[in-house]
């Protein structure tokens, strides 16, 4: 039996991978943010870098900081250990925060999806730091598992100190990094319901609500735009990672270290324009679509579904026709209980006619199956044995 099941497939599409790929064509003479420290343009689907200046430098992020605050608020929601609907007391510590903020008074509570409301839109420290404590317990736990989860994610020159991008020593990010947490944060889909929110209002029912207008006014001037997040300090600039949607194609632009709001958005939008002129997308699999059925072996379940665990895509440049492109799908041809659904099982490789390999995608289970016990086995067994018989 070989070791792994092989479908070769030649087809016209081309596949999302995780880890990022450089076009390297006319975007290296390109000088579309020349007022950026640092700055970087992605597909958000491929994860393809379309343009890119001092990516990798380490700077101060200041409040995009709080993409990192939001993944992990999602990721606690999708995991049921958080509803929208809960609410979150504010601390003393919480509370003292300055800079932007949505004035929470100790004690005060909010549920989650305003304190979401809170950090997305006005991007409030007191509110930042209100979810970190309800999180982690404490601002320094939750900060432990930003860190954390930086590295799960590949970002390499990045180190929080706080839950909200107010200056501290050692606190850094760089536009790669950024990019990369924000194409994470994305595909929580919930989350640009948020961030695309122009302006909206909190303590609603009281007699001074308190209005939210978007730090981001390119959600408001500049179309497909529904986020992320902006950030300034004294010390970074004026910085924004923005994320902008036309005709199924996401792109992420990151800017660093730009001298105000309007060059920054200036440069974004140039940025956008770039992509949007020059690159197309074509929808491959949407996110959770069924690939294959395996069997596992000595599984509470027999068998389970192989999954793609994000939205997948073919990028090509205007005027390209995706017809370039083999597909095939590697997977391994049983599972041994127990599966977890974290664990890759199989991968679709992208590669051009000449066998280059273009791009990668890995595919999971669709859930965790927990190993079967003795009876359950034994009665499996005699089922299958009885029914050979008939």
């Amino acid at each position: 039996m070989q070791k792994l099941l092989r479908i070769s497939i030649c087809s016209l599409l081309s596949i999302a991978c995780f880890s990022s790929t450089t076009v390297h064509a006319a975007e290296e003479k390109l000088n579309i943010a020349p007022h950026a420290s640092s700055a970087i343009l992605m597909e958000a689907d491929t994860g393809t870098i379309l343009y890119e200046k001092n990516a990798n430098e380490k700077l101060p992020p200041a409040s995009i900081t709080k993409v990192m605050t939001l993944l992990l608020i999602m990721e606690a929601i999708d995991r049921g250990e958080l509803k929208l609907t809960d609410k979150v007391r504010a601390s003393e510590h919480a509370a003292s925060m300055g800079g932007s903020q949505i004035f929470l008074q100790p004690g005060e509570e909010m549920t989650v999806e305003d304190m979401i409301k809170g950090i997305a839109i006005a991007s409030g420290n007191d509110a930042s730091v209100a979810m970190a404590e309800h999180i982690g317990g404490t601002e320094e736990a939750f900060v432990a598992k930003m860190n954390e989860r930086a590295k799960q994610l590949g970002m390499k020159n990045t180190h929080f100190v706080n839950a909200n991008g107010l200056p501290a020593e050692n606190h850094y990010s760089s536009a790669m990094d950024i990019a990369i947490m924000s194409r994470e944060l994305l595909k929580h889909e919930i989350i640009t319901k948020f961030t695309g929110i122009y302006q909206d209002y909190l303590r609603k029912e009281s007699a001074n609500p308190f209005w939210l207008v978007n730090t981001n006014r390119l959600v408001r001037f500049y179309e497909g735009v529904d986020g992320l997040k902006t950030g300034f300090t004294s010390q970074a600039r004026y910085c924004l990672t923005a994320t902008a949607k036309r005709n199924n194609m996401r792109v992420i632009a990151v800017v660093l270290g730009e001298p105000d709001t309007k060059t920054r958005n200036s440069e974004v939008t140039s940025m956008f324009n770039y992509a949007f002129n020059h690159y197309q997308v074509f929808p491959v699999y949407k996110k959770g679509d069924v690939i294959k059925e395996l069997m596992v072996d000595k599984g509470l379940l027999p068998k389970v579904n192989v999954i793609t665990t994000q939205s997948v895509s073919l990028l090509t440049k205007k005027g390209e026709t995706p017809d370039m492109y083999e597909k095939q799908i590697v997977l391994k041809p049983t599972l041994k209980a127990p599966v977890k659904n974290s664990d890759v099982v199989g991968h679709i490789f992208i590669r051009t006619k000449d066998g280059k390999e273009v791009s990668r995608v890995e595919l999971y289970p669709a859930k965790t199956i927990a190993q079967a016990g003795f009876w359950e086995i034994l009665k499996r067994t005699t089922r299958d044995v009885l029914i050979s018989y008939q």
